[in-house]
């Protein structure tokens, strides 16, 4: 199974946890907004976003953490699909800085997301390396997939943006977990409570 983070995965969208410090928020939060409907190119959205993150200290990652709300279900739902032999990743818009300590946290078994560019001790305002954007989300779960020896038949992808349509498109299931209307037209499974453990019936994991 594979996730997306911000407003999956957590309720929250750390790129706008992130421009609040910066003072950005209004404008991020519009940005993303469209992103995630798919009248942005990701890439060059997510850039745009993180331009207006320049000069913010890197103090800053540790109170984005403290603020991150992990969505109901979300430890059931993985405590299930381990006990199952199954394995999960989330694979994410957002930034290592604020995923890796919670993946940890929560027993993830893969992880994938962008890192932001780091200068003396602040955020210049750019994203170090490639973006991981809608195609990296798919090559991602086919890449874990391989990895646990599975056919793309037997996976699940979990998503609520534009940016997971790729992904959903090659899993064996698709899930628009309280999503936006493009993902909404073409999943398998909708799910508008925002409580992932609500998924583990449908997957034969619990009742």
């Amino acid at each position: 199974m594979v996730l997306d983070v911000d407003s999956t995965l957590i309720e929250n969208e750390v790129i706008e946890l992130l421009a609040d410090a910066a003072g950005s928020g209004d404008v991020v939060a519009d940005i993303t907004f469209r992103a995630m409907n798919g009248e942005l190119d990701f890439e060059q959205s997510l850039r745009e976003r993180v331009r207006t993150l320049a000069g913010l200290s890197v103090s800053v990652f540790a109170e984005v953490r403290a603020a991150i709300t992990v969505t109901t279900g979300v430890p059931e739902m993985i405590a299930a699909v381990h006990a199952a032999g199954g394995r999960v990743g989330t694979v994410s818009g957002g930034f290592h800085e604020v995923l890796d300590p919670l993946a940890e946290r929560l027993g993830l078994d893969f992880w994938r997301a962008n890192r932001l560019e780091v200068e003396g001790g602040r955020l210049t305002g750019r994203v170090q390396g490639p973006v991981v954007d809608a195609a990296a989300k798919a090559s991602a779960l086919r890449e874990w997939a391989a990895e646990c020896g599975l056919p793309l038949s037997r996976t699940v992808a979990v998503g609520d943006g534009a940016n997971d349509l790729p992904m959903m498109a090659i899993a064996g299931l698709s899930v628009a977990f309280d999503a936006k209307a493009p993902v909404r037209a073409v999943a398998d499974i909708l799910l508008d409570v925002r409580d992932l453990s609500t998924l583990l019936p449908l997957l034969a994991l619990r009742g």
